[in-house]
């Protein structure tokens, strides 16, 4: 993580600098308000020592977060309530008094920068597959069909789910009997068996809408399409 050091934030060994680095932070100092506007963009976070010699703390603050979504942790040294409560006011995520603990500072700094940090996208479930307009969920045991609700037999359902699991793949006769009628016979299948996949699948393709949804692959057995 990129940190910039605004003015000299003391915790009560010195300069927290050269203590971030050996964390393994990449760590800019800037001494003045002026040097801290150049640089801020660069960072993943700002620790600001509100007390600057060209531009007022809590002003800088600002114009900080007014230029992005960059995290600040601000410091005073007055150690009143009332300038910490400016601090947060002026946009800081943090303020602390000085001088304070390190190991407080990298709590603090966890904390902020879990805060902000961007969420990851909602996932969804393991137990659905979604395909185009297709959304089959095997928890709930629903098909949706561009947000229309199909209703299937439990024969379908697990039918249609075992090819949406297998989506883009040929999955042949033999290989459905086996996995969706627990028939073991392995290659080897009658016409009966067949027929009854064939009659199934010409069911489900009613159903869905579509024909395009499974399409038969000849002499081999059926993949899933887009519809």
């Amino acid at each position: 993580m990129h940190v910039l050091v605004v003015g000299t934030p003391e915790d009560g060994s010195g300069s927290p600098a050269a203590r971030l680095e050996r964390l393994g932070h990449d760590v800019t100092c800037a001494a003045t308000g002026a040097e801290a506007l150049a640089l801020h963009q660069e960072a993943d976070l700002v620790l600001l020592d509100l007390d600057l010699p060209d531009i007022d703390g809590l002003e800088l603050c600002r114009r900080i977060r007014a230029g992005g979504p960059v995290p600040v942790i601000a410091f005073t040294d007055s150690g009143t309530e009332l300038d910490r409560v400016l601090g947060l006011w002026a946009g800081a995520d943090d303020c602390l008094d000085k001088p304070y603990e390190f190991r407080e500072l990298v709590a603090r700094i966890e904390a902020v920068t879990r805060r902000t940090r961007p969420r990851e996208p909602v996932r969804e479930s393991l137990t659905v597959v979604s395909i185009g307009r297709l959304r089959v969920d095997a928890e709930s045991r629903e098909v949706l069909v561009g947000g229309r609700l199909v209703e299937l037999t439990r024969k379908e359902f697990d039918l249609l789910y075992y090819l949406a699991q297998n989506s883009g793949k040929v999955v042949s006769r033999h290989q459905l009997m086996k996995e969706i009628w627990g028939d073991p016979r392995g290659e080897a299948i009658g016409a009966r068996a067949s027929r009854t996949v064939d009659t199934h699948v010409s069911s489900l393709r009613s159903k869905l809408g579509d024909s395009g949804w499974i399409r038969t692959v000849r002499g081999v057995g059926f993949r899933l399409g887009a519809g």
